[in-house]
């Protein structure tokens, strides 16, 4: 038994020194931010798609500040105009008007409370493809835990915001297995990125929404600019994360 014991310890601890770094996804996010560019003319129009059920009201009310400083990173390179999406509830999904002062939002998102009710990303990508119809849309930001729909309809909606220019940037609070396996698809079928980020980590969400913004606002450049100030700060709260189930 000595011996088996002594093998399954060996075997864990090399199983753990393979497991990906939330320092190591928080690069690779912004890696492969820096390698996108916004579409021309899309101004800085961002939509900002959250997962409002009942799971979600610590992230949301996070969101309700971390927004403010979205605006306002982006607001030095050449401003930022949101566009919110959520849904929550039984079958009810909503999108706002372009917003582009941060007061206006927060206003906005905190008559907003969170309710129980399945996913309804498929309904969110609808709503970005009506958008993006009628004018140019740098990217879209979704911020979710799990995912409860047809993954092949979801990929479908995501392959034609990709044709028409929108990446999407998902970030995924934990580690649901099912989720991570769309989110990362519809990020690669977009030519985005997916992160995930640990629950409770406002600090770490905030950095992440904020290089999106930049993004939206300037660019490669802007992102890049940003890093050398220390953008990249996030990675300093993450910690390990579980493996992938």
């Amino acid at each position: 038994m000595g011996k088996t014991d002594d093998r399954m310890k060996e075997a864990l601890v090399r199983q753990k020194s393979e497991l990906p770094s939330a320092d190591a996804d928080v690069s690779a996010f912004l890696e492969k931010a820096r390698s996108i560019k916004p579409q021309p003319g899309s101004d800085g129009r961002l939509i900002f798609a959250l997962d409002a059920t009942m799971s979600r009201q610590p992230t949301w009310d996070q969101a309700c500040h971390i927004q403010a400083e979205m605006f306002q990173e982006a607001g030095s390179i050449g401003g930022l105009n949101i566009k919110l999406v959520f849904f929550r509830g039984f079958g009810e999904c909503r999108a706002s008007r372009w917003f582009n002062s941060s007061d206006d939002l927060a206003r906005a998102m905190s008559r907003i409370s969170c309710q129980g009710g399945r996913t309804q990303i498929r309904k969110v990508l609808t709503a970005a493809l009506e958008a993006a119809d009628r004018e140019k849309i740098a990217a879209l930001v979704y911020v979710g835990d799990c995912m409860e729909e047809d993954v092949d309809l979801l990929c479908d909606k995501a392959g034609q915001l990709g044709l028409l220019g929108v990446p999407m940037f998902l970030f995924q609070e934990g580690r649901d297995p099912v989720a991570e396996k769309a989110f990362r698809e519809m990020a690669r079928l977009t030519k985005g990125a997916y992160c995930p980020f640990d629950a409770g980590a406002a600090r770490q969400l905030a950095e992440l929404l904020k290089a999106v913004a930049v993004f939206a606002s300037g660019g490669r450049s802007a992102l890049h600019a940003l890093e050398k100030r220390g953008g990249q700060g996030a990675r300093l709260l993450l910690q390990q994360l579980p493996p992938k189930s």
